[in-house]
């Protein structure tokens, strides 16, 4: 990894990138690239921290934390103001590597927020009290859907990354969000930016890949990464075995892509795209 990672610890950011993970469309591979390109910059010396905000907990399985009925979960300190540094596990295997992880609690807090003060803002209030200046990275993994934990992710975060799969229906949608992103900006959160557009699920047999890939190039510019995630049976087999793909199989077509896309975020100004 640290030959490929082109040795040494990567550059740190001078302040802590607070970095949303969002597409609503599901099966984008948002969680595994969450958990992939945090494993990747941790395993390069960066600080990170995941915070998994889908009730699906995918995040949290993949990297090995509790979830159990009896653990603290992000759950708590949205509804309850519990301290994400109270909450937050160390991964196992990965040093520098934290996750706040979900339980299916999750599920039932988009009700409960509704009624509670400045609702949109929850997050945000929880990563403003945790002391960021010994982190790297902060990245938030959204639930696939446009509703208010995305909400709040968005409004915690100043980056949003969309992952967007090399299919047909990979740009249905994307307008919402895109849309969504415009309103978060002009009413609760004006530094928002998408910084980071990656295209996975890539498969260069085929012209639709390179077609769709071609088309989010030509409409999104400097904002898409270079690297393509390919398809890889590795990358899917990695959480059942409660682990992310770069200790699952470091050697894998899929480690190495989200290698190298970790390395271009880390070596990028962010939102430039260079």
């Amino acid at each position: 990894m640290a030959a490929r990672g082109h040795g040494g610890p990567w550059p740190r950011p001078e302040s802590c990138r607070v970095i949303g993970v969002a597409n609503q469309k599901g099966g984008v591979g948002k969680t595994t690239t969450t958990v992939n390109i945090a494993a990747a910059l941790a395993m390069h010396g960066q600080r990170v921290l995941v915070i998994d905000l889908d009730p699906q907990g995918n995040a949290s399985t993949a990297l090995g934390a509790e979830r159990d009925n009896q653990a603290r979960s992000i759950y708590h300190c949205l509804v309850e103001d519990e301290e994400i540094r109270k909450l937050a596990q160390p991964v196992p295997d990965i040093p520098h590597l934290w996750c706040a992880p979900a339980t299916i609690d999750l599920a039932g807090a988009e009700i409960e927020l509704v009624s509670l003060v400045a609702r949109e803002a929850r997050l945000k209030r929880a990563i403003d009290a945790y002391d960021t200046s010994e982190l790297d990275y902060i990245f938030i993994d959204c639930p696939p859907s446009l509703g208010l934990l995305t909400v709040n992710a968005m409004v915690a975060c100043d980056e949003v990354m969309i992952p967007i799969q090399c299919e047909y229906y990979a740009l249905e949608g994307l307008g919402q969000l895109l849309n969504n992103v415009n309103l978060v900006q002009a009413h609760l959160n004006t530094g928002l930016k998408i910084s980071t557009i990656l295209l996975t699920m890539y498969d260069g047999r085929t012209r639709l890949s390179q077609q769709v890939a071609e088309e989010v190039r030509s409409h999104f510019g400097d904002l898409v990464l270079e690297t393509l995630v390919p398809r890889s049976v590795r990358v899917s087999e990695a959480p059942s075995y409660g682990q992310s793909v770069m200790t699952y199989d470091p050697g894998s077509t899929g480690a190495a892509a989200y290698l190298e896309a970790a390395r271009e975020m880390a070596h990028r100004t962010p939102g430039t795209g260079r």
